[in-house]
């Protein structure tokens, strides 16, 4: 099992998240919050830029990355997202790459991702969740 993580309601409606290790985000369907449904594209973005930063950083300099936008296809019958579609936007204008080094720079981000991104893996196949609730009385 990975970290453990939980949710809690607030009196405003919105609610948090926590981790074992300290970590909190604030989400809900209010103005100003993300949705649980915005959290998986965060996800996913977040997992293809942590993936993709050694090679970025080798190209482009420490501390530069990458912008990672993604978008989602909803089907509102099913309540379920289609498909998702993700761009790395990554500025090396600084960085005075050749075209051949651009073109490898892409082709090594891209095989830094597909290998690394354990969200995109999760989403690209079929996941069980299992879910059991308790009444406390």
């Amino acid at each position: 099992m990975g970290k453990r993580l939980w949710v809690e309601r607030n009196k405003d409606g919105s609610w948090d998240a926590f981790s074992d290790d300290g970590a909190h985000i604030k989400f809900g369907k209010g103005k100003g919050q993300f949705s649980p449904g915005d959290l998986m594209k965060i996800a996913l973005a977040g997992c293809a830029a942590l993936s993709s930063q050694m090679a970025v950083e080798r190209a482009t300099g420490e501390g530069n990355g990458a912008r990672v936008i993604v978008d989602g296809t909803y089907d509102p019958d099913g309540n379920a997202y289609l498909d998702f579609d993700e761009q790395l936007v990554i500025d090396a204008t600084d960085a005075r790459l050749t075209p051949e080094d651009v073109e490898q720079l892409r082709k090594r981000v891209k095989a830094h991702v597909e290998k690394g991104c354990t969200v995109a893996h999760t989403y690209e196949q079929a996941t069980p969740v299992r879910m059991t609730v308790e009444v406390r009385h």
